[in-house]
């Protein structure tokens, strides 16, 4: 059937109109998507973007571990939980500031690191005490090592940059040495044999 000229027209208009309001729906589901995306392409000078995400989420952890390191220190009971926590402040503190000086070196800038994720452990951290602290304080340090031991894995593997790919080979077995001493930690303060599973 052939349609009048008229008609094509309003049923062209329709299906711009329905692609225009879905277009719009997904942008405003993602706005700060975009927001990210304009300050990583802001801040991350000589690195490709997907470096400059690998190096904002390592120097966050990097401080984290600092910080939660401190309060085991101050907090923890068992004394192979506080020298695991003394551990964690001195090696990060290190790491951190290596990893500062290259993206100095790549005219790179690292957004705010705040943490709502460090707020809430830190929060939940600071109420409990004993054994209690520890048990947890532990168990959060294996979680975030696994974590950390699979993107400092990928990012050896995929690093476009060359003086960043050296630095992560370098610190990658600093990582899973922690996570290998969290988890023999936690094993002996649970009675809880460790397994390839996620905890």
């Amino acid at each position: 059937m052939i349609l009048p000229m008229k008609t094509k027209l309003l049923n062209i208009g329709r299906y711009i109109s329905l692609g225009t309001a879905i277009a719009l729906g997904l942008a405003a589901l993602v706005p700060n998507a975009r927001a990210d995306d304009k300050e990583i392409m802001e801040n991350r000078g000589q690195l490709t973007a997907s470096d400059y995400k690998f190096v904002a989420e390592a120097a966050k952890g990097g401080l984290m571990e600092v910080d939660l390191g401190q309060l085991a220190v101050q907090k923890a009971a068992d004394p192979a939980v506080r020298h695991f926590g003394e551990r964690m402040v001195q090696d990060h503190r290190r790491l951190n500031q290596e990893l500062t000086d290259l993206l100095a070196r790549k005219g790179a800038i690292l957004p705010d690191n705040s943490s709502k994720k460090e707020g809430r452990m830190t929060e939940h951290l600071n109420v409990l005490t004993g054994s209690e602290f520890d048990r947890a304080y532990i168990k959060d340090m294996v979680r975030d090592h696994k974590k950390d031991v699979k993107a400092f894995q990928k990012e050896a593997e995929k690093a476009d940059d060359a003086d960043l790919k050296s630095w992560v080979a370098k610190s990658l077995p600093i990582v899973q040495e922690h996570l290998q001493q969290a988890e023999s930690i936690k094993e002996t303060i649970t009675g809880v044999k460790r397994t390839s599973r996620a905890d």
